[in-house]
């Protein structure tokens, strides 16, 4: 499921943002040797201070296995900012209705083959699907987005090629970086669809959400005991506010309970 955190709702999902953070360092920091700030396991930049949105995919306990971030074109900017060389002495794009795609990343290590639910594949359609449709629906008539050449290969083999590129290719850490122009079409979202087999809505629903924020609210680990499982799962029950979020602090109690974490379901008394 795709779930859109912006400048309003940031301090609600910090945690939500924090696994994301965790999944940029792994990828752009780890495995591409890109020359980022890492602060405490985390890939933070300036740019996340500008109240940017971010189109994350999670999977089905509520991690974050893929993930996007836009950022308007009238301010500051990657491409502008940091990766100006790729322009080539253009200046850069300026405008409401072009926004900026960067920090593009799929966790391969959580996520396996093929096209499953749990499948690199099915999440990066998703959320290329998320990206173009929260695009969509915000008045975004064009992307530009900085990415590498094994990126630009995932975007044409996904029936979702760059109509254009600005600039020039330049190197950046172990490989090169390309500024590629995507237009936001309903056409575009449904070829995507199409060669993914992804039909039905990806946006998270406020159910959904709401049992987002109970999986997020305290790190579940493993070697919690069944007490403090326990005791966690009743703190959120008794904190719902909504029809929703109580049942979502319900159905977290009884998965738990399902994978023997708990002998049995948590409830009020």
């Amino acid at each position: 499921m795709i779930l859109i955190v912006d400048g309003l709702n940031r301090a609600k999902y910090s945690a939500v943002l924090d696994d994301m953070f965790r999944l940029r360092k792994r990828v752009f920091h780890d495995r591409l040797g890109w020359d980022v700030q890492v602060r405490n396991g985390m890939e933070i930049d300036e740019f996340d201070a500008l109240d940017p949105a971010y189109v994350l995919s999670l999977d089905d306990e509520g991690h974050v296995v893929a993930c996007a971030r836009a950022l308007q074109t009238t301010g500051p900017h990657v491409l502008a900012d940091v990766f100006s060389a790729i322009l080539d002495g253009e200046p850069p794009l300026r405008s409401a209705l072009v926004w900026e795609s960067t920090r593009f990343c799929v966790d391969t290590a959580r996520l396996g083959r093929g096209t499953a639910r749990n499948s690199i594949s099915y999440h990066t359609s998703e959320l290329m699907i998320g990206s173009l449709e929260f695009a969509m629906a915000s008045g975004i008539t064009d992307i530009v987005t900085v990415i590498d050449p094994v990126m630009d290969r995932v975007l044409k083999r996904s029936d979702n090629a760059p109509y254009d590129y600005l600039g020039r290719p330049t190197p950046m850490g172990k490989v090169s970086a390309l500024a590629a122009l995507l237009d936001v079409t309903q056409e575009r979202i449904d070829r995507v669809r199409s060669f993914s087999g992804i039909t039905g809505d990806v946006m998270a629903t406020e159910l959904d959400k709401a049992r987002i924020l109970a999986r997020h609210a305290m790190p579940l680990s493993e070697d919690m005991g069944p007490d403090a499982l326990r005791e966690y799962c009743r703190e959120q029950i008794r904190a719902a506010e909504t029809e929703e979020e109580l049942r979502a602090a319900l159905h977290l109690s009884q998965e738990l309970a399902s994978r023997g974490r708990l002998t049995a379901p948590a409830r009020l008394n």
